[in-house]
């Protein structure tokens, strides 16, 4: 437990295991547990299906351009309420109802997370031409001030983070989870950004888990084909972080109950890590 005494270690939680309650319940000791034992965890949570579900009572429509959700001024108020209301005080109950004190905020709060418009460029249909797709109130970050983060973890409190932003005319943007977490934890100079997801992490060809990458391998299976489809903007956003100072970048498979326990105080982790270069002795026991 002493190789993260201190250490700020960034946890993305989403998925399916927040939808199932006793994997919420686990999930929450976890974090609880590694408090305790000196670590400053960071939650940053998603909440997409919460969102779907409510925009489908509320029948409210969403249009799509090249496959992507456009946010419109309706949807990103129901994001807001969604994110910042039941989904974030539901996972701040389940911390303190497991012994810890959590802090629910967004990225709204003290203006942690500064946003800009996230445009996207794609070809138009029946046209060689490229457009510039509108998203409506969909950010990226664009700067963070972590101080509220600091105040709170440098206490016995735990952050729990929405990911939304405020816009360059202090409107509501909604920011894609892992890269609100990526951005944080490069902003905290974070130990650890744990991702957590519906798969067991990067699979190799037969199907069977790596269980660690340097950035290198990384990107060259990237190029031969074996990291694919919607692997690849993670494992690129994972690159990222990584060239901005953070140390390292696991997925794991969210569903394994007891995840981050396994993945930071295990020899063996719970799945993926990727890191600079291979020190001669196991990054996870480092």
């Amino acid at each position: 437990m002493q190789r993260y005494d201190r250490k700020t270690v960034v946890v993305k939680y989403g998925g399916h295991a927040m939808g199932d309650p006793e994997l919420a319940a686990a999930f929450a000791r976890d974090i609880v547990l590694i408090k305790q034992a000196g670590v400053n965890p960071i939650v940053v949570h998603g909440g997409g299906p919460q969102i779907g579900s409510l925009l489908d009572r509320l029948n409210i429509r969403s249009e799509f351009k090249g496959g992507l959700r456009v946010t419109d001024r309706a949807t990103v108020e129901v994001v807001e309420m969604v994110l910042a209301g039941s989904v974030n005080k539901e996972i701040v109950t389940a911390i303190n109802n497991q012994g810890g004190k959590a802090v629910g905020i967004s990225g709204k709060d003290a203006n942690l997370m500064r946003a800009k418009r996230l445009e996207r460029r794609m070809r138009a249909p029946d046209s060689d031409t490229e457009e510039i797709v509108d998203l409506g109130y969909v950010g990226e970050p664009a700067a963070v001030d972590p101080h509220i983060i600091e105040v709170i973890s440098n206490s016995d409190l735990i952050p729990v983070v929405a990911p939304l932003g405020i816009g360059p005319d202090g409107e509501t943007l909604n920011i894609n989870a892992d890269t609100f977490a990526a951005a944080l934890a490069t902003a905290l100079k974070a130990k650890r950004l744990l991702l957590l997801t519906d798969v067991e992490g990067v699979l190799d060809r037969s199907g069977q888990l790596i269980k660690s990458l340097t950035t290198a391998e990384a990107q060259r299976l990237i190029e031969d084909g074996t990291i694919s489809g919607g692997m690849i903007p993670k494992i690129e956003g994972c690159l990222d972080v990584i060239a901005e100072g953070v140390e390292a970048v696991v997925i794991i498979n969210g569903r394994v109950p007891h995840a981050v326990l396994l993945e930071l105080f295990t020899e063996h982790g719970a799945g993926t890590l990727i890191e600079r270069r291979r020190p001669r002795s196991s990054t996870r026991g480092s």
